[in-house]
């Protein structure tokens, strides 16, 4: 009876601090402003199980993809086991799914197979990320807390898998000694190999058997909590986030509704604008002025680098960073909302997403190719950020870059980007058949 009211209060703890922290993280998103993405469900539901459940994005780069397949199925698959755990730790019963029989056998199999794939995999992330000088795992953004998050996680799956197959060994060995409740249930291919390694002292096998249980239970809780503070959380807002994608072709960009009226104002004198609500801003100099997508998306970033390793502007070496536009955006929606939260809505910090976190010179350097929005296997879109960021220095601000402001004059003067008179436009033809 300890036993179970030990686990029925963790159980509890662990849903409130995680209902609790996911409730805040949704705060945090409605700051947004609105966006309308709830159109062409079928559409939508189709891209959210190629991209999200079935990783189609992911198969660019093999290695990795089939990696990461071995963790997300063991992932979802192994969490089936939950069921029987949470069970078994209610109401203190062993194993309780068993009464299935062939089929218990059978999920007991595929269990500790994927669990073995998963430590395999675990071990090989853990070795490409810090041992291996892999280009996109070395930029200036993963240093200190990013790299530890990372290392903990990778850390943590190896533990847990460790945890599990050994709980089944330890538990293969006393079905086989016939002690206590210990019947002969399920199947054990691989922790029946470990099995020969262990003590036949009955007391030790048991003390195995449940402090691994504990354990694998306790760091699934832990693990549960700590999502919300980790770039892990992909695992759980994946499904929405792709969900809600841009469905429009990529580089086409939406156009902002104040000046789209203005523009057909300007062409029909008929035309009546609509009431805008909210304050007018022109482009985004905070976190505020995003939607409540682009908020989701920062919270979604796996920070795995895609994005940044295809940018032609960071492989020219220059400062952008995609990765990093999402990571700033998460951090800086993180510090407003513990700001509204403590104050009741929010209080001028003296600080904003750009130039406090991102810099002029990384969203000029965006070519606007959107490599980084075909890349990431989440279908996350740091451009818009970036082209938002973009209208807020040119049209609230006049501080464009000298290339553009040239750029500027020269369509103003010469109808055409470049400084030739209107008369010239034609000449490069000359010669040509």
């Amino acid at each position: 009876m300890i036993s179970q009211l030990i686990f029925f209060m963790l159980l509890g703890v662990s849903l409130f601090l995680f209902a609790k922290q996911a409730q805040q993280i949704y705060a945090n998103i409605q700051l947004g402003k609105p966006v309308d993405r709830f159109d062409n469900p079928k559409a939508r539901i189709k891209k959210m199980l190629l991209v999200a459940f079935g990783q189609q994005k992911m198969f660019k780069r093999w290695t990795p993809a089939i990696l990461h397949l071995f963790v997300y199925v063991g992932f979802c698959i192994i969490n089936i086991e939950m069921i029987e755990i949470v069970i078994d730790g209610l109401f203190g019963t062993h194993r309780i799914l068993s009464f299935l029989g062939g089929f218990y056998n059978f999920l007991i199999a595929s269990f500790e197979i994927l669990a073995f794939l998963v430590l395999l995999a675990c071990l090989v992330f853990l070795v490409r990320r810090n041992s291996m000088r892999i280009k996109r795992f070395q930029s200036p953004e993963l240093k200190d807390w990013p790299k530890t998050d990372a290392n903990l996680i990778l850390i943590t799956e190896i533990l847990l898998m460790s945890a599990f197959l050994l709980m089944n060994a330890a538990d293969y060995t006393l079905q086989g000694l016939g002690v206590g409740h210990y019947a002969q249930v399920g199947s054990f291919p691989i922790s029946s190999l470990i099995s020969p390694y262990l003590t036949t002292n009955t007391e030790t096998l048991v003390f195995i058997e449940r402090g691994c249980w504990w354990f694998h239970i306790v760091g699934i809780f832990a693990f549960l909590n700590y999502l919300p503070y980790s770039k892990h959380l992909h695992i759980i807002l994946a499904f929405p986030t792709t969900y809600f994608s841009n469905l429009n072709p990529k580089g086409q960009l939406d156009n902002m509704p104040s000046v789209t009226q203005e523009v057909k104002a300007m062409l029909d004198p008929s035309f009546v604008p609509q009431v805008l609500e909210g304050p007018l801003r022109f482009g985004v100099k905070d976190v505020q002025d995003l939607t409540w997508k682009n908020l989701l998306e920062a919270y979604t970033c796996t920070e795995c680098g895609r994005c940044t390793s295809s940018c032609p502007a960071n492989i020219t070496g220059k400062l952008l960073s995609p990765r990093k536009i999402m990571m700033d955006t998460r951090d800086r929606l993180t510090e407003v909302g513990d700001n509204v939260k403590k104050n009741g809505s929010f209080v001028d910090d003296g600080k904003s997403l750009i130039d406090t976190y991102i810099t002029r010179a990384e969203i000029w350097a965006c070519t606007s190719c959107n490599a980084c929005v075909e890349q990431c296997p989440v279908n996350l879109n740091p451009l818009e950020i970036i082209m938002d960021l973009r209208r807020f220095a040119v049209m609230e601000e006049s501080q464009a870059a000298a290339s553009v402001n040239a750029m500027f004059s020269n369509i103003e003067n010469n109808g055409a980007p470049w400084k030739y008179a209107q008369a010239d436009r034609a000449n490069w033809i000359q010669g040509t058949d």
